[in-house]
């Protein structure tokens, strides 16, 4: 390693969960993915543990330019694509390792002109790849149906048909085409938030940030291919920061491994596979006392984690691991 790569650039945005990966996956070695590169967080972080090379990917520009600086003091162990993390298979395999970060990233939340955050203003966008549709275009097109759908299929939100109704008769006005507008919105259709409580936006931008993205789709198909993408032997850590991505991701890693059963003893007998992971984390692994006084966004981050067999790798439906899907896709 050269002396540059061993004193990384000071990195603002702290890894979650960086710790109790590296200690789960020991010893680091040989080639991995880091499928959603960010801040490069937990690409240094493997190099620093052991890893010969990580091959970054992320589908942001943002990533691309915050890189530009720091990447070539790694002398190329650490490269990095402009991709989606669901396309990972096509860019490398036979690797020793991949890690996702799932989510909106601490970077993109506090970039006002990204559009993501409720508590900033800027162009209502959530594009994390810059292109397709933004925010704004479904608030101000889609109709009141499918907004509530939205709300409530992606963001759990109860009050989502008072919601898309508020936001259709906003836009009769004028379009809704900054954050703040819309925050406005959300909040004139909910209570006020008791302390300790989320904001009232939180399940609105959150739906919609999904839903722009097409967040649990990726993650459906991240997840198949860092299965065809892994060797033998090979890991797969997923952090997750909300319970219907930990939701899917627990599924997924049960139903590889041939741990699904029945859901009662009534249902049919689901046909024995050969299991393609061994699941290494009984139980979802979260931050201790430490982390979370460096780094509370850290508290409701679960780590999970999987080793490779020798099987061939295969599909997995949407309903094997709850995939959370709009009425118009059901």
């Amino acid at each position: 390693m050269s002396a540059a790569a061993a004193t990384p650039p000071k990195d603002p945005h702290v890894p979650v969960l960086l710790a109790p990966l590296l200690r789960t996956v020991a010893p680091v070695s040989g080639v991995w993915i880091d499928g959603t590169f960010g801040a490069g967080g937990y690409a240094r972080g493997l190099i620093e543990a052991g890893a010969d090379s990580v091959i970054g990917i992320d589908r942001d520009p943002l990533a691309q330019e915050m890189a530009a600086e720091w990447l070539p003091r790694y002398d190329g162990r650490i490269t990095l694509h402009r991709a989606n993390f669901a396309d990972m298979d096509q860019i490398a395999s036979d690797v020793d390792g991949v890690v996702l970060d799932l989510g909106v990233s601490s970077m993109q939340l506090d970039l006002a002109a990204r559009g993501f955050s409720f508590m900033r203003d800027g162009p209502l966008d959530m594009r994390m790849g810059q292109d397709g549709p933004s925010a704004a275009d479904i608030v101000n097109h889609a109709d009141e149906f499918d907004i509530a759908d939205i709300l409530y299929t992606y963001g759990e939100e109860r009050a989502s048909r008072r919601i898309a109704k508020a936001i259709v008769a906003a836009r009769k006005v004028a379009p809704i085409t900054r954050t703040l507008e819309l925050t406005k919105i959300v909040e004139s259709c909910l209570p006020r938030a008791k302390p300790n409580q989320s904001h009232p936006a939180t399940r609105s931008f959150q739906a919609l940030r999904i839903a722009v993205n097409d967040e649990y789709g990726a993650l459906m198909q991240g997840l198949m291919a860092a299965e065809r993408a892994l060797k033998p032997g090979g890991l797969l850590a997923v952090v997750s920061f909300h319970s219907v991505e930990d939701r899917m991701v627990k599924r997924f890693m049960q139903a590889r491994a041939g741990q699904t059963g029945r859901a009662n003893r009534y249902a049919p007998e689901i046909d024995a596979i050969t299991p393609a992971f061994e699941i290494m984390t009984r139980k979802a692994v979260g931050p201790d006392e430490d982390e979370l006084d460096v780094n509370p966004r850290a508290r409701s981050a679960k780590l999970r984690v999987a080793r490779r067999t020798d099987a061939p790798a295969g599909d997995i439906d949407a309903g094997q691991i709850a995939l959370p899907q709009l009425k118009e896709d059901r």
